[in-house]
């Protein structure tokens, strides 16, 4: 089964396209360095809840989008290699994040079930 790499941000509604440009530039690099797969969703229909909810665990302001998106990779040891290229590598150190990165939320995940068409 393959390892995913989840990412949660907010994103100010009005940098949208500046994100998309950023997300596919960044997708280029995790694909060059053995993700399988990059996918990102600018948030439609993300309610606030009662006790947790999307917007409060990236701390979103009123004028930001929740952001979901991941990166898959045939295994955690690809996925390891890419994180330390991409920690040394000079083009994605000048990268500009149109979103206060810091506020952003990732973690790793072993698929254990996955059904459906691709």
């Amino acid at each position: 089964m393959t390892y995913v790499q989840g990412f949660i941000a907010a994103v100010p509604a009005a940098n949208k396209e500046a994100y998309m440009a950023h997300a596919k530039e960044a997708s280029e690099y995790f694909l060059k360095w053995g993700a399988t797969r990059c996918v990102e969703n600018w948030g439609e229909d993300v309610p606030k809840g009662e006790l947790t909810d999307f917007q409060r665990s990236v701390l979103a302001k009123d004028d930001e989008v929740i952001v979901f998106s991941w990166v898959e990779y045939p295994d955690k040891a690809t996925c390891d290699a890419a994180s330390e290229k991409m920690m040394n590598d000079p083009g994605m150190a000048n990268m500009q994040m149109p979103f206060d990165g810091a506020r952003m939320i990732y973690g790793g995940f072993q698929t254990i079930f996955d059904v459906g068409n691709r």
